[in-house]
């Protein structure tokens, strides 16, 4: 129906959380717009058995509601962006990028801290061969680049399946995206250390010394290539310098070529509105080496950034990495 959207979603609370925000924005913008949500499954949330390398990237999570989006099931669907893949199936395009979240990490523990006087180096409070759960290749390399001694494992499941693995004490902490905690309303920065769910110590993993993925904090609503309506109706909800850095972002992962197979963390900001700095870091599985360098373009211009950003890196190491 003219009056109706459909947007597709995964069924986790942060992807639901995500696509109602998105819901009653495009209901504020435009009063009598009727939004549905439809929940479809994808081989990441069934197979949570398996790594993501093994699930074939970061396409896991995104296949099933783009299939849905080209058979007109939905007109669109609301991603985490650093889950969607760099290139997108023909017919398909990034809709809309609202207002970026924090990108920082947040590192979450199983035991209490205590009275905390210095939180500069949050690593500092795990001790020596602590276990830490993750699946992300990127937080894996970056911990055993700054820390050796520490054993990273495997740790997939929705942000509530991997608090209750911590409060099991599968690990000595773990660590998630500082956006979904806060979009879950499960992040409570006032306290010191932070806390996590009103039960874990937590602190944030921040820039420059640790770098978030390639669009962490970001949203990316994903539409058809021709749904001129769709697009028109998500205009309001777009922010210009959120699009900007994460294209950079994409641009700088794309020219790598590394997907999801190798560690890559980058982070894009505009500070002034008119430039676009990034930073662009890659990394040996094991965080044995490391490549990184920064650089400043043109905001109108971010793949071109983000391209060069990445030929350093691969001119400097970063081939024998990725």
């Amino acid at each position: 129906m003219a009056d109706t959207l459909i947007i597709g979603s995964r069924g986790s609370m942060l992807a639901l959380t995500q696509s109602n925000w998105v819901a009653d924005e495009l209901r504020r913008f435009h009063p009598g717009l009727e939004v549905e949500i439809v929940q479809f499954k994808t081989s990441g949330d069934i197979n949570l058995g398996a790594s993501l390398s093994e699930l074939g990237g970061k396409g896991a999570f995104t296949k099933e509601l783009e299939d849905a989006l080209l058979l007109k099931k939905c007109d669109l669907a609301v991603h985490s962006l650093k889950d969607l893949p760099t290139v997108l199936p023909d017919g398909l395009r990034i809709g809309c990028t609202p207002t970026r979240e924090t990108t920082e990490d947040t590192l979450v523990f199983a035991r209490r801290l205590g009275t905390i006087d210095d939180d500069s180096d949050p690593l500092a409070f795990l001790p020596q061969g602590a276990t830490v759960g993750t699946s992300s290749l990127r937080r894996r390399a970056m911990l055993l680049a700054m820390r050796p001694d520490l054993k990273v494992i495997e740790f997939r499941g929705n942000v509530d399946t991997r608090l209750d693995k911590l409060e099991d004490k599968q690990a000595d902490a773990i660590i998630l995206a500082s956006a979904g905690l806060n979009r879950l309303g499960l992040l409570d920065v006032s306290t010191r250390p932070d806390r996590v769910a009103s039960t874990f110590d937590a602190l944030a993993l921040r820039a420059p010394g640790w770098l978030p993925a390639v669009g962490q904090g970001a949203l990316g609503v994903e539409i058809r290539g021709d749904d001129q309506r769709t697009l028109q109706l998500l205009a309001p909800l777009h922010d210009a310098a959120t699009y900007a850095a994460a294209a950079a972002e994409r641009a700088f992962l794309n020219r790598l070529g590394a997907g999801c197979q190798a560690p890559v963390a980058a982070l894009a900001s505009a500070p002034e509105g008119s430039s676009l700095k990034l930073k662009g870091r890659v990394l040996a599985l094991d965080g044995s080496q490391l490549v990184e360098t920064q650089d400043e373009g043109e905001i109108g211009n971010p793949e071109e950034l983000g391209r060069r950003v990445a030929d350093w890196c691969l001119e400097n190491g970063a081939a024998g990495l990725v």
